[in-house]
């Protein structure tokens, strides 16, 4: 712990010195405030200096962005104004069930993709066989709004000559099937579906 001289009474400020030094401040404080402050903030310009600086149009403007403001809260209706009325379900609609029958052709090399729309938790039976040859497939299912690395599977293989079955839809969305002749010849795919959705597809 180290002790410190006090400072001999010549060397402070003397109650004159310290209300001139706060007399200083105030009006530094002041000038600010006349020619800084209420122009650039509240267009009140007594000394003209806010004009020559560009603050005067400045405080002008927010002045005027508050009053519209101000004018809008008035103008919009509160929240007690407002008569509350209940939002109805909208009524479900059941699908009826259909049957369809797609036929693609693909060359060498080709792909091809058919989707049909339905809702969650549907039934959609399906079969489809190739004449020709032999694919690679992939059944999968997209949701109505995608993400970003999404899939969702229903199964997939190689060298397939054909498949039945059926898939229970996992979300509201589309449903279907992508094909890829790996093949040196054309092939003829033939895809039969059947049940409660809205629409059928060639996508690619």
């Amino acid at each position: 712990m180290f002790n410190s001289q006090l400072p001999e009474l010549s060397e402070l400020p003397t109650s004159r010195q310290l209300i001139r030094s706060t007399l200083i401040a105030l009006g530094g404080a002041g000038a600010l405030l006349v020619t800084v402050v209420l122009p650039s903030e509240y267009g009140i310009d007594p000394t003209g200096a806010g004009r020559i600086l560009g603050l005067t149009e400045m405080g002008e403007i927010k002045m005027q962005l508050a009053d519209e403001a101000a004018a809008d809260l008035e103008s919009e209706p509160q929240l007690n104004d407002i008569p509350l009325v209940e939002a109805a379900s909208p009524p479900a609609v059941a699908v009826a069930d259909r049957t369809d029958r797609k036929e693609i052709t693909l060359e060498p090399g080709e792909g091809a993709e058919i989707k049909l729309r339905a809702d969650k938790g549907v039934r959609i039976t399906y079969s489809w066989s190739v004449s020709g040859g032999a694919v690679n497939y992939d059944t999968h299912g997209d949701p109505l709004v995608k993400r970003r690395g999404f899939y969702h599977g229903y199964g997939k293989g190689k060298g397939s000559v054909g498949q039945k079955g059926s898939i229970i839809t996992a979300f509201d969305g589309t449903h279907g099937w992508f094909w890829r002749n790996r093949s040196k010849q054309r092939v003829i795919i033939t895809l039969q579906t059947s049940g409660p959705y809205t629409d059928i597809q060639r996508v690619v």
